[in-house]
């Protein structure tokens, strides 16, 4: 387990299912706890098991945090201790991204040198459209600004949700809001 910093946040809460995703969102005052609006890496326990994880901001100032490779179902209540890490996991890099990346030797250097926040930065950024043009532009557009050598994407808002499946107007859908699941 990676070293980490005093408790920031301990709280229960329930676990909810948005469309085909599993998650729980932050109580305000744990949230209000975490150095950042925007992700923030932690470590910590979920019902006693420790865990290592990113957790995603709301676009409300607040965080949710995905529970998808876990036991937890809708409904669990789930006991959840964190605390902020400098330690950022490595982000799992879409296979559009890892394709353009491979075929692009000469940015290996940008993106082995950038630290593992700023690849989550740059996969977010990607993968933060429903769109498939502007996501394959995105992939497109890193490729260029790495050869140019920039090291984070430009202009999106650390704040917002970005996740495809489960935000609207850069803010995490409510419970209502959330496509079925296929019977």
């Amino acid at each position: 387990m990676t070293a980490r910093s005093a408790t920031a946040a301990r709280f229960t809460a329930t676990a909810e299912r948005l469309g085909e995703r599993t998650l729980v969102r932050l109580p305000a005052d744990a949230s209000a706890a975490l150095p950042s609006r925007g992700q923030v890496a932690v470590t910590g326990t979920l019902d006693g098991a420790d865990f290592r994880t990113v957790v995603e901001p709301d676009g409300r100032k607040g965080h949710w945090i995905a529970l998808d490779d876990t036991p937890v179902e809708a409904g669990d209540q789930v006991a959840v201790d964190i605390a902020p890490t400098k330690e950022w996991p490595e982000p799992t890099v879409p296979d559009d991204l890892r394709s353009a990346l491979d075929a692009a030797p000469d940015t290996a250097d940008v993106w082995t040198d950038i630290t593992p926040m700023a690849r989550w930065e740059w996969v977010r950024w990607i993968g933060a459209t429903k769109n498939p043009a502007t996501r394959a532009k995105r992939v497109d557009v890193t490729i260029s600004k790495m050869r140019s050598g920039k090291r984070r994407p430009c202009c999106f808002d650390l704040a917002s949700c970005t996740d495809p499946e489960l935000m609207k107007n850069g803010e995490l859908i409510a419970p209502e809001d959330a496509p079925l699941r296929p019977a």
